[in-house]
């Protein structure tokens, strides 16, 4: 027996990575099948250039042990094992490839890729392990050898005894602590759940002797227990087989079964890729929010494979914030990944993956809207929200990306429209997409600055969401037509020689009474004028500048509240009996001016939803009115 001791950066190496690396101690299985896995595939690559090896893929297998009674794991392969002088080179140095070195020697283009890149995995062992038993037996070679070591105080290799050709490692599991109980990965359920997660679509059956009970002879009630061998894992994933082959049904079971989520897919979009970059998704479109969709605790991203392994459960960066509401998975062989395989590096081709995923996902909500608008309608209900905080997000960089995604309630249509359909209803004369804002639908539908647009025939479209005005003050425009606030100071209905004809045509009477009402209400709102969008409301309060009225109310709300206030404008419509309240008072009782002021203007707040500053106050004049 030869005592043999790790080099000194591979000790460093080990104790980093039995402390650090990985983030679950449980992906060591993951790697260890991995390996088990590669070390078939090495026999396939064989086969391909000696005549006189035969590859039977139905003799090649994995075997996973786990026994309770000794605190052992064992994991057997039937792969091309390793000679003396492999073991030292693959187990003796840390981070030395075989798997790599011979991928880079076999070239295939048939479906079969080494998945090892780092010769670190096995190492992952030692997480749960004090002591790792590998017996390996060389295809070819009459001699078997047993690698034992209990971590970075080195390793030992000695002859054994071993008949097939393959390798056996044993894993002397840790005793439990009071974090961490290594009795799971003893645990028959525990060890399957891991095999399904992580190695489902290993290409190779992954074997295991499962404990089920069935019912004794000659009795109902009492049952007798009995171990089977059986397969765990899938094999051949859903994602590499025809879309020909594959029905709804399939698409739909796969989602329930890797638990994206509990409602149904609203649609599936499959994609196969071999150009630059190779790489299989399946994506899916939810029909309803997840419950915690707007919680700190969501997490976005798809799952990640790198030839069919689980690499990463929420690759984050393979979506976009807007996009954040899709589930799937993607599996590709030209990733580059780091020793453990659980951090991406962040290269070219991981940036080329999300690019061509989030052209898809676009290109199919797109298809979506035109050719299933039930469907769009029931999916924009739930994410509609997500896509217009993306329009918002990082100063409407993905703005023109989601503009043509957006849906909106018509006054007209009385149902939601995209920006398309409006701009293809809208009058020659028209020359602004007109919006009101408000809690409700219900509720804008009743707002006084909804009246003169509506009467001129212009479709509305309705804001009931605190992002909406956000989102279009961010896309500015849309098909060059500018987006115009039915609260804002100018509706842009009159040409300039028609202001200018109206503000000729105001009275000095007119001028002198809301003078006087701008000085009762100083503080409170720019100005007060006379209004040409009311007809039979009596006011409303409206904005001049960019900060509307809604938006004031959105940022008041806001943690940080930075006290931003629009510029009030209040419109008195001189057509109303209120107007000659107003004037009567002027010219005969100041205080009653300052009453009915002070009352119109707790009134225009009522309207848009605002807080009346002192309630009290307000319910007194009311009372001053009635006595």
């Amino acid at each position: 027996m030869e005592k043999m001791e790790f080099q000194a950066e591979s000790k460093r190496l080990l104790e980093m990575m039995v402390n650090s690396i990985y983030s679950q101690k449980e992906v060591f299985l993951r790697e260890l099948i991995s390996n088990a896995s590669d070390a078939i595939d090495k026999i396939y690559y064989k086969a391909l250039t000696d005549e006189n090896l035969v590859f039977e893929k139905d003799q090649y297998y994995i075997k996973v042990v786990p026994n309770k009674e000794n605190r052992t794991l064992k994991l057997i392969d039937t792969g091309i094992g390793m000679t003396k002088e492999e073991l030292e080179n693959n187990l003796g140095i840390i981070a030395k490839s075989g798997s790599l070195a011979f991928k880079k020697e076999n070239q295939s283009k048939d479906g079969h890729d080494i998945i090892g890149q780092f010769g670190v995995g096995f190492y992952a062992a030692f997480m749960v392990a004090d002591v790792v038993t590998v017996e390996t037996k060389a295809l070819g070679s009459e001699e078997a050898y047993r690698w034992q070591s209990e971590g970075a105080d080195g390793y030992t290799i000695d002859t054994c005894q071993k008949e097939t050709v393959g390798t056996e490692i044993t894993l002397q599991l840790k005793d439990n602590q009071e974090e961490e109980s290594y009795d799971d990965y003893l645990d028959e359920y525990q060890v399957k759940t891991i095999i399904k997660k992580y190695s489902d679509f290993i290409r190779y059956p992954i074997k295991m002797d499962i404990t089920s009970s069935r019912p004794k002879e000659d009795s109902e009630t009492e049952f007798a227990e009995y171990t089977e061998e059986q397969i765990i894992n899938s094999m051949v994933p859903i994602w590499r087989k025809n879309k020909s082959e594959l029905t709804d049904e399939d698409y739909a079971n796969f989602y329930g079964e890797k638990h994206y989520g509990f409602d149904k897919p609203l649609k599936h979009i499959h994609v196969s890729v071999d150009g630059t970059i190779r790489y299989n998704a399946i994506l899916f479109i939810p029909e309803k929010m997840p419950f915690d969709y707007y919680s700190k605790e969501f997490e976005k991203g798809l799952e990640l494979y790198s030839n069919g392994v689980l690499i990463m459960d929420k690759c984050a960066d393979l979506l976009p914030d807007h996009f954040s509401f899709v589930k799937g998975m993607v599996d590709s062989e030209d990733l580059s990944l780091n020793i453990s395989r659980e951090i991406l590096q962040q290269d070219r081709q991981l940036k080329l993956i999300a690019k061509n995923i989030c052209k898809k996902i676009k290109s199919e909500l797109k298809s979506l809207l035109k050719n299933d608008r039930e469907k769009y309608d029931a999916f924009y209900q739930s994410f509609g929200r997500q896509l217009k905080f993306g329009v918002y997000n990082e100063f409407g960089a993905e703005k023109d990306t989601l503009k043509d995604l957006l849906m909106f309630h018509s006054s007209k249509e009385k149902k939601l429209v995209t920006l398309d359909e409006y701009i293809s209803k809208m009058p020659e004369d028209q020359k602004f997409i007109y919006y009101a804002t408000g809690d409700s639908i219900d509720r804008i539908d009743k707002l006084p600055q909804t009246e003169l647009v509506a009467d001129k025939g212009y479709e509305i479209l309705y804001f009931t969401e605190d992002i909406d005005e956000f989102a279009i003050k961010m896309l500015m425009t849309y098909e060059e037509k500018e987006f115009k606030s039915l609260s804002s100071g100018d509706l842009g209905l009159e040409s300039e020689e028609e202001k200018k004809k109206a503000e000729e045509e105001t009275s000095e009477e007119e001028k002198v009474v809301f003078t006087a009402m701008k000085e009762v209400l100083s503080g409170k709102v720019k100005d007060v004028r006379a209004s040409k969008r009311l007809k039979s409301h009596p006011v409303c309060l409206t904005s001049d500048g960019e900060v509307t009225i809604e938006m004031e109310k959105v940022l008041s709300m806001m943690p940080e509240n930075q006290n931003v206030k629009a510029d009030k404008v209040l419109e008195i419509n001189i057509n109303h009996e209120v107007y000659q309240s107003l004037k009567s008072a002027y010219e005969s009782d100041k205080d009653k001016l300052n009453l009915y002021t002070n009352l119109l203007y707790n009134q225009a707040l009522l309207i848009e939803g605002l807080t009346i500053e002192d309630p009290l106050e307000f319910t007194n004049d009311i009372c001053k009115v009635m006595v």
